[in-house]
């Protein structure tokens, strides 16, 4: 049987002027992670990422911590995140001005918190399927990307290789949505949990899918309570 292990990016960097970079916490994540897998011995033969900048610096950080690991990464935009600043946009139009969610952040006692207020609502509007045509891309349409883009990977796992997959929540959460028959209506409730260096393994045989564990982070906790500010979401 194949393993794919999804791995969400390492924490990025909300109130920064370029979101799409890990803060310092988040290249620590993802190093973790590559210990963890280390650990276990974990053989890897392919290595699938998005091709956003965030994909990339987890995947560097947590390749560095595998010795000889040596599997070139593949490049799949089908495993990109959603654009949450266009879908906020739709939801508060103010905030078509980058400039003007940061100032509503910084101003806020809790800028982490705030933001997914905002972004809560901005999704709602987006899965719930009544403002489609507000949207270069729907959320069904999304999902049946990400699905397609994980199918290919497990195409290639076949029944006995293992893959390592850097995306972001969004994806894992409509490729979980997807297996588990889950309704839009609660697809909020599989993807804000979602930690920073989170794991997710899915089990293959060709043909065939499945979800084994969702959203892991046993190799953060067992870090103890001096690497509590790892444990992230946002």
């Amino acid at each position: 049987m194949g393993r794919i292990y999804l791995v969400r990016h390492g924490q990025a960097s909300l109130l920064a002027d370029d979101y799409d970079a890990l803060s310092a916490a988040g290249i620590e994540q993802s190093r973790v992670v590559g210990r963890w897998l280390a650990a276990r011995g974990q053989r890897i033969e392919h290595v699938v990422m998005g091709g956003l900048n965030r994909h990339a610096q987890t995947a560097e950080a947590c390749l560095g911590e595998l010795p000889g690991h040596a599997v070139p990464a593949v490049v799949d935009p089908d495993l990109n995140e959603y654009h949450h600043h266009d879908m906020v946009a739709r939801h508060e139009p103010a905030f078509a001005d980058r400039a003007a969610l940061q100032a509503r952040l910084r101003a806020s006692a809790n800028p982490h918190k705030e933001f997914q207020r905002v972004f809560a609502q901005a999704f709602a509007r987006w899965v719930g399927g009544e403002y489609d045509a507000d949207y270069q891309l729907t959320w069904a349409g999304f999902r049946a990307r990400c699905v397609a883009a994980i199918e290919r990977v497990a195409e290639r796992c076949g029944s006995g290789q293992n893959a390592l997959v850097f995306t972001s929540g969004g994806p894992i959460a409509a490729m979980a949505q997807h297996l588990l028959g889950v309704p839009d209506t609660s697809v909020a409730a599989l993807h804000f949990p979602l930690f920073n260096a989170g794991v997710t393994q899915l089990l293959c045989q060709p043909g065939r899918i499945g979800l084994s564990y969702l959203n892991a982070v046993g190799h953060l906790e067992a870090l103890g309570a001096d690497a509590a500010h790892l444990i992230t979401y946002r």
